[in-house]
């Protein structure tokens, strides 16, 4: 039986507007708007009298976003933290403070409100890394465990258990992870550059992910000086392991350094071994280059480039209100917009690549999938725009969620109040 219409929908790729139809978790029908005004099928219109309706007012509909990289458990922890330098040494440094009296509530508390934030902006589905070390130890792992339940019914949450500070001289640190991964942590997450010997870590990482049969994702290359990447290192380990498509890099700032055939060798190796490549626009354009006083770098690079030789790229927004990044909304729209000013881009073929970054090329790394068809699970979100390119340009609102058939959040959109 249909439970829910969502009527007046633009979808991508057609021309009319259209009804969708959802019975349960599923579509059932998407009509024409003609089509489904002309239909005779009694059935079908007693169905539609006592089902829900949602009026989506020609706006467009899409399979929501995707986060694909981000901290919830150091989120909302500005107030904590002096920042003044603005670059990663001290980010790192006030982090570590703020750690020290991480509490289970206390995290739950501040991943909530940061998780309700990308509901409301038409997140779907997202994975957050989770710091497993010797001064959090379980404590944040077990409070996103109890935010992933609480809020399944609108969102997806994969949780990472990350060694940010450090892995091959800290047995303890070792052993959190295993038992993070033994406890329903999804993947492993490495951070070569701030490991005394980054090779070993990259190495130690795959070691236990092996172990458990996960997947990886290493934050890399995080500076701009082209030399020294750990680009090749993590090419090798994914061969010789035969882990092409499990694994993940986020920020390489470095490639934004090099030159345009270095940049394409790098690209070459990242789609050889189906490496996804996730650029975080907000944090490295606001850590990279605090030491320069002329010709500030954008410590971001092209991922339009590397996409057009196949190399499937995300955007993401790694940080909110911290150290790190002492700003966001959890808006994957807004970071999409960002990271199309950073980039240069101004076509629509380009803007639509950066609209992929953020739905269906970070939706394949999380490996969900973004089809709306009759028989697809109804996770939809209304933007109010025409189209993906019109929704990255304007950084359209969202408007309304709805996940497997139910709706999730809903936003009033604005308008003006005449005399």
């Amino acid at each position: 039986m249909i439970n829910l219409i969502i009527k007046n929908a633009q979808l991508a790729g057609r021309k009319n507007l259209v009804n969708i139809s959802i019975e349960g978790a599923h579509i059932k029908r998407i009509d024409d708007i003609e089509n489904a005004i002309n239909s005779d099928d009694s059935h079908d219109s007693e169905a539609a009298a006592s089902s829900i309706v949602y009026d989506a007012q020609g706006n467009f509909v899409c399979a929501g976003f995707y986060e694909s990289h981000i901290h919830l458990d150091k989120a909302c922890i500005l107030d904590r933290c002096s920042v003044e330098q603005g670059t990663l040494e001290e980010a790192v440094d006030e982090t570590g403070k703020a750690k020290e009296q991480f509490t289970e509530e206390d995290v739950f508390e501040r991943a909530s409100k940061v998780i309700e934030m990308a509901i409301k902006k038409g997140t779907v589905a997202m994975r957050t890394f989770v710091e497993t070390d010797e001064q959090t130890e379980m404590r944040s792992f077990r409070a996103l465990k109890r935010v992933q339940d609480k809020y399944a019914f609108a969102i997806d949450i994969e949780l990472c258990a990350f060694a940010q500070s450090g892995l091959t001289t800290k047995p303890l640190t070792q052993q959190l992870l295993q038992q993070a991964l033994a406890q329903g942590a999804d993947l492993l997450g490495g951070c070569p550059y701030k490991d005394e010997n980054p090779e070993q870590h990259i190495e130690m990482i795959f070691d236990i992910a092996e172990k458990f049969d996960v997947d990886v994702d290493f934050h890399l290359d995080f500076d701009l000086d082209p030399e020294g990447s750990s680009i090749p290192k993590v090419f090798e380990e994914t061969i010789k392991r035969n882990y092409q498509g499990r694994v993940s890099i986020g920020h390489v700032t470095k490639l934004s350094a090099m030159d345009k055939m270095k940049r394409g060798e790098m690209a070459g190796l990242l789609k050889m071994a189906d490496i996804t490549l996730i650029v975080l626009p907000a944090t490295d354009i606001y850590i990279n280059g605090s030491d320069y006083e002329s010709l500030i770098p954008r410590g971001t690079v092209n991922a339009n480039q590397f996409a057009e030789l196949g190399v499937n790229t995300t955007i993401s927004t790694n940080n909110i209100l911290n150290a790190f990044t002492p700003y966001g909304d959890a808006s994957l729209i807004r970071m999409a917009n960002l990271y199309a000013n950073i980039a240069q881009l101004s076509t629509d073929n380009e803007i639509a690549m950066a609209f992929d970054m953020i739905s269906k090329n970070a939706a394949k790394l999380l490996a969900l999938n973004t089809e709306i068809a009759v028989g697809a699970t109804a996770t939809l979100v209304v933007v109010e725009a025409k189209d993906s390119v019109e929704t990255i340009r304007t950084v359209a609102q969202a408007l309304a969620g709805f996940k497997n058939g139910k709706q999730t959040f809903c936003n009033q959109a604005a308008h003006i109040c005449f005399e």
